[in-house]
């Protein structure tokens, strides 16, 4: 490739010239956008219609399934679709991403057998672990790291939204239209995506004669597998409720610590590592992935039981409890997009996870004060707060990794760092549902006991365990309203568990490295000549 120009561009896989004016990089962002919240949206959508998805296809035993397919998909692709489109180009393996998603919503919605609908969302996770990387990864290529910001902090905006619109959706279509529309949904936004790529996304494409480091991809596969089965154990081993007992679960977290070590050997040798451990001595990656670790551990522990506690101490339904989530919502998408102008304009970056990550602690230490009757008034001031903290912190970290790496490893820092947080959220919701749960357990156990004893045993028919909102609304008032301080009692003591988490990673952040942003694209950066019209990117 020729060196970047102003009067020249790369040619397109047809031979002619493109210039990215603004009004290609923002149709080009639009369907990034597009893509980026399809992938992030199917990780939550799901959850509201799991029960009648199941009830419909005969699957309730193992429901798991449906969601921790997703999830492990993407966790194996996320390395693999960096490391690809640094050695290969982006552009295909992005429109590749964008068909396999859509084809496989397709199929999802369609299914007739829960096995089939596993399958379909096996392939969507295929799909989609790439959306999530090849998104950002993109931005970088074609704007520079000085006026990014206000790129990323959209994108950063959308795993919050998705996060909080998900259950809202999930439940709108399953009580209003049909429970198939949740994967249908995909379809339209996806052939959208993928023929606004096709025509605006023209990006060089290349062949490297370095080696794949195949070992490494199978060893890593193999790693991410066990981790994420391992700490999804209670939700994919179906009805016959194994434990950590479990010889079987002692033998996978055996064989992933082994392949976890094996990859480690592996990638020390390899020729092009799938994930160069060379960039752990980059402190500004380390320390921006730590972040991005405990922030997942920290902010999906906290999504994943609060609309269960919103419908069981208001009765409201699944849809009505996802719009309770709506100022977590407002806060992060506020915070994500200010700070990411703040960012172009000042080119200081630093400043905004600090501040995050503290807006976040105190949100969560807020929200160690909920009770079973309190305000929704205040409650939707804590989530604010939350997402608010969650807001500055989770672009900003990508940012200053892809700012602090060479060119040509763009996509795989950058799927590194996102890869690192989809397992810290994997474990860290593991580890908080156990003891949500546990602790739930010891409150509902005297209290469903005592109510038995007390000459009312159809009022707790089916016991604690039998439990779903509609159910708590219709108990006797004293009943209904102990049931409910059980719920506020197991989870308001569980965040004091995530608040360390997040003060970890306030620390690392007074550590993290401010590295002046680049003012050139990463393809300029590469030697891919690349020609902006005059305010393009800006």
């Amino acid at each position: 490739m020729s060196a970047a120009t102003t009067a020249g561009a790369p040619p397109e896989p047809d031979g002619r010239l493109v210039v990215l004016t603004p009004r290609v990089i923002w149709t080009i962002f639009a369907a990034l956008l597009a893509s980026m919240f399809l992938s992030s949206l199917d990780q939550s959508i799901v959850g509201t219609a799991l029960p009648t998805i199941v009830g419909e296809l005969d699957g309730v035993e193992h429901q798991g399934w449906v969601v921790t397919v997703y999830i492990l998909a993407i966790a194996i692709v996320m390395p693999l679709y960096g490391k690809f489109g640094d050695l290969w180009g982006r552009r295909y393996p992005f429109l590749v991403a964008i068909g396999l998603f859509t084809v496989a919503s397709a199929g999802a919605g369609f299914s007739q057998s829960l096995g089939e609908l596993v399958a379909w969302r096996g392939v969507q996770g295929l799909g989609g672990g790439g959306l999530m990387i090849l998104s950002q990864a993109i931005i970088a290529d074609i704007v520079p790291a000085r006026e990014r910001g206000k790129y990323m902090g959209p994108l950063g905006a959308l795993f919050g939204i998705s996060a909080v619109l998900g259950p809202v959706l999930g439940g709108f279509f399953t009580q209003h239209a049909d429970w198939r529309w949740v994967f249908w949904i995909n379809i339209p936004i996806g052939v959208a995506a993928f023929v606004t790529a096709w025509v605006t996304l023209r990006l060089p494409s290349h062949r490297s004669e370095k080696r794949l480091d195949v070992a490494g991809i199978v060893l890593l596969v193999l790693a991410t597998s066990g981790l994420v089965l391992a700490t999804s154990w209670d939700s994919w081993s179906g009805a016959e409720g194994y434990d950590w007992s479990d010889v079987r679960l002692s033998g996978l977290v055996v064989g992933t610590l082994a392949a976890i070590a094996a990859f480690v050997l592996v990638e020390l040798r390899a020729q092009e590592p799938v994930l160069p451990l060379r960039l752990f001595r980059n402190p500004t990656f380390t320390i921006a992935t730590a972040i991005g670790l405990v922030l997942g551990m920290g902010m999906f522990s906290a999504l994943a039981f609060l609309p269960t506690f919103l419908q069981m101490a208001t009765g409201a339904g699944v849809t009505e409890s996802g719009f309770l989530m709506l100022p977590m919502m407002a806060g992060l998408m506020l915070t994500a997009i200010v700070s990411g102008v703040a960012i172009t304009r000042t080119g200081r970056y630093k400043l905004f996870p600090v501040a995050g990550l503290a807006v976040t602690a105190a949100g969560m230490v807020w929200l160690t004060r909920i009770t079973g009757d309190m305000s929704m008034w205040v409650f939707g001031a804590m989530i604010f707060v939350l997402g608010a903290g969650l807001g500055l912190v989770m672009q900003t970290v990508v940012l200053a990794v892809q700012n602090s790496v060479d060119p040509h490893e763009i996509g795989t820092a950058t799927s590194a760092n996102n890869f690192f947080r989809e397992i810290g959220a994997a474990v860290g919701t593991a580890v908080f549902s156990t003891i949500f749960t546990g602790r739930l357990a010891d409150g509902l156990e005297p209290l469903f006991a005592g109510a038995t004893t007390g000459g009312d045993p159809s009022a707790v028919s089916g016991g604690a365990s039998g439990l779903t909102p509609a159910i708590v609304s219709a108990l006797p008032e004293a009943l209904r309203t102990g049931v409910v301080d059980a719920y506020a009692q197991a989870l308001a003591p569980a965040f004091w568990l995530l608040i360390p988490l997040i003060l970890v990673g306030l620390v690392l952040a007074l550590f993290l490295r401010e590295v002046k942003l680049s003012d050139e694209a990463g393809m300029v950066a590469r030697g891919e000549a690349v020609a902006h019209t005059p305010g393009a990117g800006a």
